[in-house]
C-alpha cells in the first residue's frame, strides 16, 4: 500500500507558491486591450508606435492579450503541479525515513521528468550571476549550461 505522509517536497512548494503569486498578480492587473487601440493608429511606416518606449505592432498585439495568456498558462502550470507530485512508491527501502519517492501521476521516479522542467521554467534566475564582466548576458550562455546534463 502506497503512503502519502511525507512532508511536501520544498521545491514543489517553492514552485506553487510561485506560479501562484503570477496568478494572483495577473488577476490584479488590468488588461491592455482597450488601452492597445488607441496606439494602434500611431504605428507608423517603420512599424513602430513614436513614443520613447518605441511600441511595435507586435508589442500592442503582445500587451493586448498577455493578460489573459498569463492567467491561463499560470493555472495550467498550478494544474500540471497539482498532477505531478510525489508518493511513496511502497515496497521495502533500506531506509525507511527517506523512502523512494515517485511520481502521482506519471509514476517515474520523484522528481519525475515533469516537475523537473517546470522547476527550471519557473526558477527565478540570478541575472547578475549570468553577466559578463562587460555588463552583458552572453546570448549563448544557457545554451551550454544545459549541455553537460544530457
Amino acid at each position: 500500500m502506497m503512503n502519502n505522509d511525507f512532508p511536501e517536497d520544498p521545491q514543489r512548494r517553492r514552485l506553487r507558491e510561485r506560479l501562484e503569486v503570477i496568478l494572483v498578480r495577473t488577476e490584479k492587473a488590468s488588461s491592455w486591450r482597450d488601452a492597445t487601440e488607441p496606439l494602434r493608429g500611431l504605428v507608423n511606416r517603420e512599424g513602430f508606435v513614436p513614443v520613447s518606449a518605441r511600441l511595435a505592432a507586435e508589442d500592442l498585439d503582445f500587451l493586448a492579450e498577455a493578460r489573459e495568456e498569463l492567467l491561463s498558462f499560470s493555472e495550467l502550470g498550478i494544474r500540471l503541479l497539482d498532477l505531478h507530485q510525489p508518493r511513496d512508491a511502497g515496497g521495502i527501502s533500506s531506509d525507511a525515513s527517506h523512502p523512494i519517492l515517485r511520481c502521482r501521476s506519471c509514476m517515474w521516479r520523484w522528481p519525475c521528468p515533469t516537475f523537473r522542467a517546470m522547476a527550471e521554467a519557473f526558477t527565478v534566475r540570478d541575472r547578475d550571476a549570468l553577466r559578463e564582466p562587460d555588463g552583458e548576458i552572453p546570448a549563448w550562455r544557457g545554451q551550454l549550461e544545459h549541455q553537460g546534463e544530457r
